[in-house]
């Protein structure tokens, strides 16, 4: 059975507190917990890990490479940011999925720059907690191929 590491980066430990005419009233708790059901139905498991740290989610991505087959990220932002995390998911060379639950390219235009894009297999962006669905769903069906 693959595994899957969902990774939230900075700041999404607050979700449904903050900015919730942005990123909604749903917590972190809740999308973990749609993720598991999701990753039931699809015949995976989950380890879901949220930091506000850079070097934590860093050194969770070098762990995935002999504990997990794929990876999907919402860096939040460090998205915009870390060149660090970038080199990390292309070093791994784990199958990845960016997600972020708003549409980051309707938003300022420091946040139309993703520094992971050009190293993950694609992005899903501007679905609310959706978002996490849809990214465990095409990365799964990548997996399978």
């Amino acid at each position: 059975m693959s595994s899957i590491l969902v990774l939230h980066g900075p700041n999404l430990n607050l979700l449904g507190q903050r900015e919730p005419e942005v990123y909604g009233y749903t917590n972190l708790e809740d999308i973990n917990s749609l993720l598991k059901e999701e990753a039931q139905k699809l015949g995976v498991v989950i380890a879901a890990l949220q930091s506000n740290h850079e070097g934590v989610l860093v050194d969770a991505i070098h762990t995935a490479k002999s504990e997990h087959q794929g990876i999907l990220i919402n860096a939040g932002a460090y998205t915009h940011t870390s060149v660090a995390l970038r080199d990390a998911l292309a070093a791994v060379m784990i199958p990845a999925v960016e997600v972020h639950i708003s549409n980051i390219y309707q938003r300022e235009a420091f946040r139309h720059h993703s520094y992971i894009a050009p190293v993950v297999l694609g992005q899903i962006s501007g679905f609310g907690a959706n978002s996490y669905r849809l990214g465990l769903q095409a990365l799964v069906n990548y997996l399978k191929k």
